[in-house]
Parts: C-alpha cells; sequence; structure tokens
C-alpha cells in the first residue's frame, strides 16, 4: 500500500471513529503525520482544533436530534411533560384569583 493510501485509509478510520476520540489520540496521530513530514506543525494545530471542533459539534447534533425524537416518543405516549404541568399549575393559579376577586364582590 503506498504511502498515500495509507494515509486516506487512516483518514478514513479517524473520521468514523470521531466520537470516540479523544484529545490525547488525535493529537497522536496528529503527531505522526508531523513526523512523516505529511504536515506542519501549523497544519498539526490546526487540524486538532478543527477536528476536536467538529467531535464537539457532531456530539451536539446528535444529542439534539436525540432530544427530539425523546420528544415525539413521550407525545405519542402521552406521558405529560414538566412544561405541561407548570403550565396548568399557572392556569390554576389564575383562576384561583379570579374565583377569590369574584367571591369578594
Amino acid at each position: 500500500m503506498s504511502e498515500m493510501s495509507e494515509i486516506i485509509r487512516k483518514m478514513g478510520l479517524f473520521s468514523v471513529g470521531v466520537f470516540s476520540l479523544t484529545q490525547e489520540k488525535v493529537e497522536e496521530f496528529t503527531q505522526d503525520m508531523i513526523k512523516k513530514g505529511d504536515i506542519s506543525r501549523e497544519e498539526g494545530k490546526k487540524f486538532v482544533k478543527e477536528v476536536l471542533s467538529e467531535k464537539e459539534k457532531q456530539i451536539s447534533d446528535l444529542e439534539d436530534k436525540i432530544n427530539e425524537n425523546v420528544e415525539k416518543v413521550m407525545k405519542k405516549s402521552g406521558v405529560v411533560m414538566k412544561s405541561d404541568i407548570s403550565a396548568l399549575e399557572k392556569k390554576i393559579e389564575e383562576l384561583e384569583k379570579t374565583i377569590e376577586s369574584l367571591s369578594k364582590k
């Protein structure tokens, strides 16, 4: 396998496992690339920042999607959400105040 093919293979494996990457592993991979002369130190620093930033973005996107799906399932199943209970409590308080003010008249 040529060196370029090996780099492409590593990058493919690298991108597939981005969720499980730690900063240490990213830096280790980058140091290997620098030692081989494939990238400069500056490019290496930039690469580490970009990968870790992308990892955080992907995790955030995944969390958002999971939360959306959980909400959909909760609504379909008829489970009452805390926000629903809070809204009902507020309405009850308003009704109690209205009844109290009407009874004083």
